[in-house]
């Protein structure tokens, strides 16, 4: 149970600042360069993408694990009324993940947007169309994937994940999304008052700054090693002691 845990907390902390979606891996630009300029907006953003990521989590977890992959329970039943048993075992709908995870995704904006128009109206102006744009967000997209990918594919069944495992990934991805973007968003506020040179100004010192930040979070590199041999060192001290003490009986 102890090493369980220890293994949410480093993906948690992987997802949000060793690995983070933006900083790391460069996806979600859109929505961080587009709704960066003020703080206020940059954190109802990152807020919207937290509960969208978690949800569209479980969801791509629920319908790889039951549905897509193969042999998966749901399409090896309805498979088993067309073909044989040993053919239905070998059912593989993974071809279609894309196209899932995408509606998946699309079911969960739509929620939120109805949500943020009848109980936050400004921040519903504020955001505008990107909140719609959460849809194309390619962050949530990755984080569905890389959770079919440690599904699909492993060879060893104690190293698939389970729902809880992919629910700190989205959940961590999202907060990494919005530190990233409010530290942006104060940081441009703060540019806005600096003679910036015409050519940098909008877009190009965005990116600029974009690509120093992630010099900075390159800094995280290792920790989640670090951490893991440190934090599993004392079970398994723990773990020898209880084997010797039931030895001993």
């Amino acid at each position: 149970m102890l090493t369980y845990l220890i293994d949410i907390f480093l993906i948690g902390i992987s997802a949000a600042l060793i690995n983070n979606f933006v900083l790391h891996y460069f996806v979600g630009i859109c929505p961080f360069v587009g709704v960066s300029r003020k703080i206020s907006t940059a954190f109802g953003m990152g807020c919207a993408v937290i509960f969208v990521i978690s949800i569209a989590s479980v969801i791509s977890w629920t319908i790889t694990t039951f549905i897509l992959m193969p042999g998966a329970p749901l399409s090896k039943w309805v498979a088993g009324f067309f073909m044989t048993p040993e053919m239905a075992a070998q059912t593989d709908l993974t071809i279609l993940s894309y196209i899932v995870y995408i509606f998946a995704i699309a079911s969960s904006v739509q929620f939120v947007e109805m949500y943020v128009r009848k109980f936050f109206p400004p921040l519903y102006k504020a955001l505008g169309v990107y909140l719609p744009l959460i849809t194309t967000n390619c962050a949530i997209l990755f984080a569905c994937l890389i959770i079919m990918s440690k599904i699909v594919g492993v060879d060893n069944p104690a190293d698939v994940w389970d729902l809880g495992r992919a629910l700190t990934l989205g959940a961590g991805g999202g907060v990494g999304f919005t530190i990233a973007i409010v530290i942006m968003a104060g940081l441009r506020e703060d540019l806005d008052l600096c003679d910036v040179p015409g050519p940098f100004k909008g877009v190009p010192i965005t990116l600029i700054v974009a690509g120093i930040l992630a010099m900075g979070f390159m800094g995280f590199t290792g920790v989640d090693s670090g951490l893991k041999k440190a934090m599993m060192s004392k079970p398994a001290v723990a773990e020898q002691a209880q084997s010797a003490q039931d030895a001993g009986k």
